[in-house]
């Protein structure tokens, strides 16, 4: 039977158990990521998962591509627009998705439980915040 490669070009299946992760440090404030396929930094379809510490939001900023987000565990907290407004954020609970459409500003994180959440994009992918200063993040 020939094998078809698809659009990542990978062949072999591939699995990855809960717990199995390998993070490391990512961003301010004891952010954590693992990547789970592909290359986020490359052209191509990436998958990520990001584990957000207790009280550590993003502050305002924007991706250079559509990125999908399911949460994995614990409540994740988001909000849309330049205006960063924890107080006003949206509870996100295992099992709940949002689509980030490219450009579009926004801002999320972890409040009093931590959360992991997993994004799926087209990449290469980048984070520009909307207001230009020395943190991307900031501890509640």
């Amino acid at each position: 039977m020939q094998r078809h490669l698809g659009a990542s070009g990978v062949a072999e299946f591939a699995w990855l158990a809960r717990g199995e992760e390998e993070w490391e440090p990512a961003f301010e404030w004891g952010i954590t990521t693992t990547n789970v396929m592909g290359d986020p930094n490359e052209s191509g379809i990436y998958v990520i998962r990001i584990n957000w510490p207790p009280n550590v939001m993003s502050l305002p900023h924007v991706h250079p591509e559509d990125r999908h987000v399911t949460v994995l565990s614990g409540t994740w907290w988001a909000g849309t627009g330049e205006t960063f407004d924890p107080d006003n954020a949206v509870p996100m609970t295992a099992g709940d998705y949002m689509f980030h459409p490219a450009g579009g500003a926004h801002w999320d994180g972890a409040k009093s439980e931590g959360a992991v959440i997993e994004i799926v994009g087209y990449g290469p992918t980048g984070l520009t915040p909307c207001v230009p200063g020395p943190n991307a993040f900031t501890q509640l």
